[in-house]
């Protein structure tokens, strides 16, 4: 089992990126590749994956997304199709705090996700979730107070905080919300 690689990401293609490392180039399955850029030195968090005919990597910006994509692939029904396509469309923070709630709907909005999925996720994962994401609180946090402090209401808020990359800066983040609040 691969912990993460690091190394110059050549190719990006909609489903996978390809990053060379020592001269070998792995096709790295990712949520959002279009996120990363062409040439840029990256760690990625990995997650490999063995059956009959296949071996496939999966890739993530963070711990904390790749911790996440290992318990929803552990929910009956999940495959790691599916916990990318939930990867791609969410923040983790926001992902792991509708489970924790019991937010069934939220989960419904993903891709695959259905009333019985989402059910069953929040099922199998309530309570479970213990994401290392202290950095991405505190910065979540932080837009979130300055937000509030603008005059924003809690559901402005919430509606923006959902679609924020939890991997930027706090600073990056303050503006990509002000300029959501804006549209």
């Amino acid at each position: 089992m691969y912990s993460y690689i690091k190394g110059q990401i050549k190719e990006i293609n909609p489903k996978y990126i390809t990053v060379e490392n020592n001269g070998i180039g792995y096709l790295i399955q990712t949520p959002n590749p279009y996120n990363f850029k062409v040439d840029n030195e990256i760690i990625i968090y990995l997650y490999q994956k063995v059956s009959d005919d296949d071996i496939s990597l999966y890739g993530f910006k963070t711990k904390e997304a790749r911790e996440l994509f290992m318990k929803l692939i552990s929910v009956s029904g999940i495959g790691p199709k599916s916990a990318v396509a939930i990867l791609a469309s969410g923040p983790v923070n926001s992902i792991a705090d509708a489970i924790e709630s019991g937010d069934a709907k939220y989960l419904q909005k993903f891709p695959g996700i259905g009333p019985k999925s989402s059910k069953q996720i929040i099922l199998d994962l309530q309570g479970k979730i213990e994401l290392d994401s202290t950095f991405t609180s505190e910065s979540f946090n932080e837009v979130e107070e300055a937000l509030k402090a603008l005059g924003y209401s809690p559901r402005e808020i919430n509606k923006v905080m959902k679609k924020l990359d939890e991997t930027k800066s706090t600073n990056e983040l303050i503006k990509d919300a002000l300029s959501l609040m804006l549209k």
